[in-house]
C-alpha cells in the first residue's frame, strides 16, 4: 500500500534535549523485543553492559519508582561533545580510523570523568550518591508512560540517529538547515546558511516556531529567521490557539522551555516535566479541527553522553555546502541513537519504523519529509540523500482517536539543587540576544548581558524576554 504522505497538511516537530535511545526507550517491547504488530524492535536485552576502570562490567539496569530520584537520572550531566563522544563509542578521545566499528564500551569511565569535574567546578549538577555506573539506568515504560504509551500505539522509530556525533547546537542546525556549516560544538550560535522556514516561504508554504514560556530561541539561530516577520513566531499558548482554531502551519516547530527547572528534559532536569509537555502537545493536536491530517514527530537532538548499545553508522552524506569542517571531521559518519516516535491518525499501532534498505534515518529525515510534501528544495547534500519518514503513515484508513485515554504523565516530588542555577542553552539564548541591533538616538547599539555571581536565572530570562521585546517593538 503507497504511504499516506499526500494525506498529511500539518507536520508538528518537537525537540527534545539530550537522551538516548537506550535510555528513554530501550526496554519499550522487553523482554522478547517484538511489537504487538510482530515488528522487530532493536532494544534491550538486560545483559548490555560496560566496563570501568577495573574492568568490571556494570549492567543496564531498569530505574525504579523508589529510587532516590528516578526523574533526575542518571544523576549529574554526562560529557557531550565531540572528545566525550568519541570516548563514549571508542574509547578514546582521539578521532577513529575511517570505518572502524564503535564498541560502546566509553560511558562508564566518561561518566566518571563529567562527574568528577562537576564537582571540581562546584556545578550542583551531581545529585548525592551518583555513581559512574548509574550512566546505564535505563527508564521502563511505566516511569515514562506518555513517551512509552505513543511510541507502542503508533510508531516508534529505533534507527534515528542524530546527524552528528557531538553537542546540541550543531544537531539542531542540521534539523533546520542541513548543515552546522562546519561546526562541532555550541561555540557558533547563528547560522548564515538558508533555514527550511525560508524554503517554505519559497514554496508558498507557512510555517511556525513556538518556543514554550518565551520566545523561541530557534528565532535567534539563522539569518533568515531574525529577519522573518513576527507573526511567524509565538509561545506554547499561541501554538495551542492556532491548533484549537485549526490554523497550523505546514511546519510547525516546538522547543520546550529551557531553563533548569524546565521541560527540555536535559539532564539533570526533571524528565516528568517532559512526560507532561508530551501529553499537553498530544491532546492539543487531538482536540484540533487538524488532527486529522497531521504529523507529529517527537525527537531528541542528540544523546547527551547517555548509553546506547547501538553503534552508529558511516556512510553519511557530507552537507557539501563549501565550509570548513572542525577537528578535520568529515561529516561522514552519524551521532549516537536517539529517541524517536511518530504519531498520527495514519500510523498502525505497534509499528517499528525503520529506513529502507541502505538508508539512514537523522534529523535531516524530518527536512526529506518536509520536501516530499510540501516541494520545498534540499538546503545541502545531506539532506538530498536523507530517508523519507513518509512510510511510517501505514494505515488504510485513519484513526483520530485517542489511544493512550486515561494515561497521566508522571509528576517527580523531588527538587533539583541546580533548578537556580542559569542552564547552559538560557545562556546562549541570552548571548544571541544580546547581538540584536536596537536602534537608539546616535544609531544603532548593542548591550550584552550583564552576568554576575549574582545573576540568577530569573534575570537572564528576564534580559531576554525585555531585549527581546525592544528588538521586535522597533522592528515595526
Amino acid at each position: 500500500m503507497p504511504n499516506q504522505l499526500p494525506k498529511i497538511d500539518h507536520i508538528v516537530h518537537l525537540m527534545l534535549e539530550n537522551r538516548s535511545f537506550d535510555q528513554m526507550l530501550g526496554f519499550l517491547y522487553h523482554p522478547t523485543n517484538v511489537s504487538p504488530r510482530g515488528d522487530q524492535f532493536n532494544g534491550l536485552t538486560g545483559n548490555e553492559s560496560n566496563p570501568d576502570e577495573r574492568g568490571v562490567q556494570h549492567k543496564v539496569y531498569k530505574i525504579q519508582s523508589t529510587d532516590p530520584h528516578p526523574y533526575f537520572m542518571p544523576g549529574a550531566d554526562p560529557g557531550e561533545g565531540y572528545d566525550n563522544t568519541n570516548v563514549q563509542l571508542f574509547s578514546s578521545s582521539v578521532p577513529p580510523a575511517q570505518g572502524a566499528v564503535p564498541t560502546n564500551d566509553g560511558f562508564v569511565l566518561n561518566f566518571k570523568a563529567a562527574i568528577a569535574s562537576d564537582l571540581a567546578h562546584h556545578y550542583k549538577d551531581s545529585l548525592p550518591g551518583t555513581l559512574p555506573q548509574h550512566i546505564m539506568g535505563m527508564y521502563p515504560p511505566e516511569l515514562l508512560p506518555i513517551l512509552s504509551g505513543l511510541a507502542a500505539n503508533y510508531a516508534v522509530c529505533d534507527e534515528w540517529f542524530a546527524s552528528v556525533p557531538t553537542m546540541t547546537m550543531p544537531n539542531r542546525a542540521f534539523a533546520l538547515a542541513g548543515t552546522s556549516q562546519g561546526h562541532l560544538d555550541d561555540t557558533s550560535k547563528r547560522f548564515s546558511c538558508k533555514s527550511i522556514f525560508s524554503h517554505l516561504s519559497d514554496a508558498g508554504q507557512d510555517w511556525a516556531v513556538f518556543g514554550y514560556n518565551a520566545d523561541p530561541k530557534t528565532r535567534m539561530d539563522f539569518s533568515d529567521t531574525r529577519a522573518a516577520s513576527d507573526t511567524h513566531f509565538g509561545q506554547f499558548q499561541d501554538f495551542q490557539a492556532r491548533a484549537s482554531a485549526g490554523t497550523l502551519p505546514a511546519y510547525t516547530f516546538l522547543e520546550p522551555s529551557w531553563d533548569s527547572s524546565g521541560n527540555s528534559q536535559h539532564p539533570n532536569y526533571d524528565v516528568s516535566k517532559g512526560e507532561q509537555l508530551i501529553r499537553e502537545i498530544y491532546d492539543t493536536l487531538l482536540a484540533s479541527p487538524n488532527w486529522s491530517a497531521t504529523l507529529f514527530i517527537i525527537t531528541y537532538d542528540e544523546h547527551g553522553g547517555n548509553y546506547d548499545h547501538v553503534p552508529p553508522p558511516w556512510g553519511a552524506t557530507p552537507p557539501g555546502d563549501g565550509t570548513v569542517p572542525d577537528e578535520n571531521f568529515g561529516f561522514d559518519r552519524f551521532g549516537v541513537r536517539v529517541p524517536a516516535v511518530l504519531v498520527s491518525p495514519w500510523i498502525q499501532p505497534g509499528t517499528v519504523f525503520r529506513a529502507s534498505a541502505g538508508k539512514v534515518i537523522d534529523h535531516t529525515s524530518v527536512l526529506r519529509t518536509i520536501h516530499g510534501r510540501f516541494g520545498t528544495q534540499p538546503l545541502s547534500q545531506r539532506d538530498a540523500a536523507a530517508a523519507s519518514l513518509g512510510d511510517v503513515l501505514n494505515a488504510a484508513a485513519r484513526n483520530t482517536a485517542d489511544r493512550i485515554p486515561g494515561v497521566v504523565p508522571p509528576a517527580s516530588t523531588a527538587i533539583h539543587p541546580n533548578t537556580s542555577s542559569i542552564s547552559k542553552i538560557s545562556m546562549m539564548h541570552a548571548d544571541a540576544v544580546s547581538s540584536l541591533p536596537l536602534r537608539n538616538a546616535h544609531g544603532y547599539f548593542e548591550e550584552g548581558p550583564r552576568i554576575t555571581t549574582a545573576s540568577s536565572a530569573a534575570d537572564i530570562d528576564n534580559f531576554i524576554r525585555d531585549r527581546t521585546a525592544a528588538w521586535k517593538a522597533r522592528r515595526r
